[in-house]
């Protein structure tokens, strides 16, 4: 069985896998008992939303790890996977500003975690050859 945080980053990446932006773990356990991380990210339209959900659920079930409760399937403006301990919240860009979980939560660690193409630097232009 995955540790809370290391199941997380695994999310993360799954969420990753289908281009969500603005990925991010909160760790709540000083929080709440209610659960120990939210993966909050965020999809440009209700097909990726779709796409990310079905990655994340995917991804852990290859692993062994089934949402114990899912919501927002059908309108998939908001969709949550519930893993007890952590907890994905996926959402069309306009719903994460709109209920901004992360103003609620605003107490709570907050790591983002960016797909290894982006964190890498753009490769600068080379100078000219001298003759």
């Amino acid at each position: 069985m995955l540790r809370p945080k290391t199941l997380a980053k695994r999310i993360a990446r799954f969420a990753l896998s289908k281009k969500a932006s603005d990925v991010t773990i909160m760790d709540l356990r000083k929080l709440t008992d209610m659960t120990d991380f939210f993966v909050i990210c965020s999809a440009d339209s209700d097909v990726q939303v779709k796409a990310v959900a079905d990655s994340v659920a995917d991804g852990t079930q290859q692993i062994g790890i089934s949402a114990w409760h899912t919501e927002g399937l059908t309108h998939r403006q908001w969709i949550l996977l519930d893993y007890v301990d952590v907890v994905v919240h996926i959402f069309l860009k306009q719903a994460r500003r709109f209920y901004g979980l992360e103003k609620l939560w605003g107490d709570a660690e907050v790591e983002l975690i960016q797909d290894e193409v982006v964190k890498k630097s753009p490769r600068k232009s080379r100078p000219a050859k001298q003759p």
